[in-house]
């Protein structure tokens, strides 16, 4: 071990030899492929090739679509904030109105028309009566308390129903929530600029035009009121803005209106009539069709039903007692009386306020519906069916107070054309009492004398003048007073010459008669033009003693709110014209048309009455006016056209009016005695009292002036 000295070698394990891995062989083409996995299909090149096209497109319009929803949605919020920023404090937006109101109150103060814009003041979501809430929501948008301002899911309901109808997908029904509604009141925040639009009618049917581009204005708008207003506080401008038929804006106007009561305190049948109204104000209007609005009514309080506002009992309770309209709303009295009254005021306090308005009038509801009663029962029973005759009344005191007027058949009416105050029509032998004022007041009697019989007066410039009596013969000699009662014409034309035309002219136009009066003898028979209130008024002067009257109807004027007026009385009693014994003398003579001459179908029972008839050339016109104690009333009748009426004089179908309307106007009224004094009967009437004899000479005792001027009249100088 230690003889060598070598080292040995370090020990090592012997590296076996390893076996080359021989490459896998391949398997035969015709062996089995192995398995795939379940439903895993190899890919067509040509539909994989389709695929990604379209898969390409779909990434594109996904990135297209989200990059432009986020653009329109930053648009979208931006004009949200833009009509947020404008939108003003609720209170502000409550009334809707550019002009004012007018509302007419009768002789004892209660209301009985309104004229323009009426609101009724301020109420709200929370204060109005909950049925009244609840039925609007009902009617126009049920999911109100759920939406952002727009329903998806309403205007898509909406355009269906269009399509099926075959209209267009904007028009009919819009498939508008309240907040949108809203918005179109709001005319989208332009406000009326009289200085752009004709007419604020005309503004408001801009702001109604339905167009794709102002349905989406619209939408942007509502949804900045609902971030601007509480749901309550959209509702509530809502309520005061909307239009509600009649003049009437706002649920509060229209429950006044209708109803005489606080949209505060209506009933479930009174919120559904009122509801009702929002789908079309005018043809559901009770004022125009009561029954027609009951029945809107009813399917309003089936809504309420289904939606849960009304339990069953509650519904059918609403339907067996249906709304009804107040004594004021029902009567719509005075339309003619009430747009007369709007014309005598100043235009801008009346017809062209800016203000809430109060006047304060004549008008009495009672005899106004005596005389449209009267009407129509003549026109009912005495006249032929068919018709299209006309007739007016007035009826007013002696001191030419009105108390009533019917412009024409249709009575119901606004805005018409009045017969009683616009129609100017010849006035017939109606003038012929301004005739014998004249000469009683130039100291003639009723029993004076005047020769009834063939006449003929020079007119310069149209020749010879031969007045003929409408009986066609000639009674001789007849008092003042028969000549009046029976009507005749020559009397008439020889006691205007005698006492001169230009004295009667001056009579009749200080009574009150303001057209143009007839310049030759013809005046005596009423050629000239006059209206009906006029006539009426001068008869009234003849009753209150010879003073002149100017009808009226307006006692006070005031601005809503304030206690001292701005007008007051604009009419009544003036100067005298002709003595009170010539006024006394007239009465009487007057009297005797009704007691045995041309006007006895007008005669009172049990009272004094006096009058006269007017029938014009042809029958064109046809007048009664005459008066009691206590009230004078004229009746006009004829056509529109001149169309000559046919067996119609004033002393038939208007004296009959007149009688049914003095009849109606009194009751109740104890009989007074005319203001007349009844002349003691003569044998014969003296020769100093002759009016005018054959030869046409004025009794010795007249003025010489009258003496030249009949002379003048006879040699044919005038």
């Amino acid at each position: 071990m230690s003889g060598t000295g070598k080292k040995k070698p370090a020990l090592v394990a012997e590296r076996r030899p390893t076996a080359r891995k021989k490459p896998a062989a391949k398997p035969a083409r015709s062996a089995a492929r192995r398995p795939r996995k379940p439903g895993k299909r190899s890919r067509n090149p040509i539909i994989a090739f389709f695929q990604s096209i379209f898969g390409w497109i779909l990434r594109l319009v996904w990135r297209l679509t989200w990059r432009m929803g986020a653009v329109l949605a930053m648009l979208l919020a931006a004009a949200v904030f833009y009509f947020h920023s404008t939108l003003p404090p609720v209170a502000e937006l409550l009334d809707a109105r550019t002009r004012g109101s007018v509302t007419l109150l009768d002789r004892y103060g209660t209301v009985f028309a309104w004229r323009g814009d009426q609101f009724g003041g301020q109420i709200s979501a929370e204060t109005v009566a909950p049925a009244l809430r609840n039925a609007v929501i009902a009617t126009e948008d049920k999911r109100f308390y759920r939406h952002f301002g727009v329903s998806p899911r309403g205007i898509a309901s909406a355009v269906r129903i269009n399509l099926r109808e075959g209209r267009g997908p904007l028009s009919g029904n819009g498939g508008s929530t309240i907040t949108q509604q809203t918005a179109k009141l709001l005319c989208l925040g332009v406000p009326f600029d009289a200085a752009l639009w004709k007419s604020e009618a005309e503004y408001e049917a801009d702001c109604r035009r339905t167009t794709l581009w102002r349905k989406v204005k619209e939408a942007v708008y509502a949804m900045a009121m609902e971030v601007r207003y509480t749901k309550n506080e959209v509702l509530t401008i809502y309520l005061n803005r909307a239009y509600l038929g009649a003049g009437a804006r706002g649920f509060e106007a229209a429950s006044e209106r209708y109803f005489g009561k606080s949209a505060n305190k209506v009933n479930a049948a009174e919120a559904a009539m009122l509801a009702g109204l929002l789908k079309a104000p005018s043809t559901y209007a009770p004022t125009n069709n009561l029954q027609r609005a009951q029945d809107r009514a009813n399917v309003i309080v089936g809504l309420m039903e289904d939606q849960g506002y009304l339990t069953a009992a509650q519904a059918a309770d609403a339907r067996a007692n249906p709304a009804e309209l107040s004594d004021a709303a029902a009567a719509r009295a005075g339309g003619y009386f009430a747009d007369w009254v709007m014309e005598s005021g100043p235009s801008f306090l009346t017809r062209d306020t800016t203000e809430d308005v109060i006047i304060r009038s004549t008008f009495d509801p009672r005899l106004q519906q005596a005389a449209e009663d009267a009407m129509n029962f003549i026109f009912e029973n005495k006249v032929r069916e068919g018709s299209k005759a006309q007739a007016a009344i007035v009826v007013m005191s002696a001191d030419g107070a009105v108390r009533a007027m019917v412009g024409g058949r249709k009575t119901r009416v606004s805005g018409a054309f009045n017969r009683a105050t616009m129609a100017l029509r010849q006035t017939g032998s109606a003038f012929k009492p301004f005739v014998y004022a004249a000469a009683l007041d130039l100291g003639f009697t009723p029993n004076a004398t005047v020769v009834d019989e063939p006449i003929t007066i020079n007119v310069p410039g149209s020749g010879p003048y031969s007045p003929r009596n409408y009986t066609k013969d000639f009674k001789g000699k007849v008092t003042l007073t028969e000549a009046l009662k029976h009507s005749l014409n020559i009397p008439a034309v020889r006691v205007s010459e005698s006492v001169g035309r230009e004295n009667v002219r001056v009579i009749a136009s200080e009574f009150g008669i303001k057209s143009d009066l007839a310049p030759g003898p013809a005046l005596a028979l009423g050629t000239s033009e006059s209206t009906l209130l006029e006539m009426t008024g001068a008869y009234a002067g003849i009753l209150n003693g010879g003073r002149s009257v100017k009808p009226y109807g307006l006692i006070e004027l005031r601005l809503q709110g304030d206690d001292t007026p701005l007008f007051d009385q604009q009419g009544g009693m003036g100067e005298r014209v002709i003595t009170e014994k010539a006024a006394r003398g007239l009465t009487y003579m007057m009297n005797q048309v009704i007691e045995g001459g041309t006007g006895q179908r007008a005669k009172l029972p049990g009272r004094e009455a006096a009058g006269k008839t007017g029938t014009t050339q042809a029958a064109r016109d046809a007048w009664f006016i005459g008066f009691t104690a206590d009230y004078v009333a004229g009746v006009w009748m004829g056509y529109d056209d001149n169309t000559p009426l046919t067996g119609v004089t004033g002393g038939g179908l208007p004296a009959e009016i007149w009688h049914e309307t003095m009849v109606r106007v009194h009751e109740g009224l104890p009989a007074s005695p005319l203001p007349m004094d009844v002349p003691a009967p003569v044998a014969a009437p003296a020769p100093q009292n002759t009016a005018a004899r054959t030869t046409g000479r004025p009794a010795a005792n007249q003025p010489e002036r009258i003496l030249r001027e009949v002379l003048d009249a006879i040699l044919g100088k005038r």
